[in-house]
């Protein structure tokens, strides 16, 4: 499936969605504060699940969602793509 897309590029991708998801928690908590328009939690679920890394390191440096039972499958999905991550380089 991914074979087509060269290595770098789906790092790239990788990278840029938690860098996303980090920067969309920050704002989140920030608009939170300001009582401002707030990212909905589908949302943040979704980056959570498409780059769990950055989502986790908001969730912890901005203290933000972290009591939310709905949250706490983030660690989940971090150990999940680890290991899909590990699969596919050892093909």
């Amino acid at each position: 499936m991914f074979e087509a897309i060269p290595r770098y590029v789906l790092i790239l991708i990788f990278i840029v969605v938690n860098i996303v998801g980090f920067i969309v928690f920050g704002f989140d908590k920030l608009q939170s504060k300001r009582r401002g328009w707030r990212v909905p939690e589908t949302r943040l679920l979704a980056l959570a699940f498409l780059g769990p890394f950055g989502a986790w390191a908001g969730m912890l440096l901005f203290r933000h969602k972290t009591r939310r039972t709905k949250f706490l499958i983030v660690p989940v999905l971090i150990l999940i793509q680890i290991v899909v991550i590990i699969y596919f380089h050892m093909k």
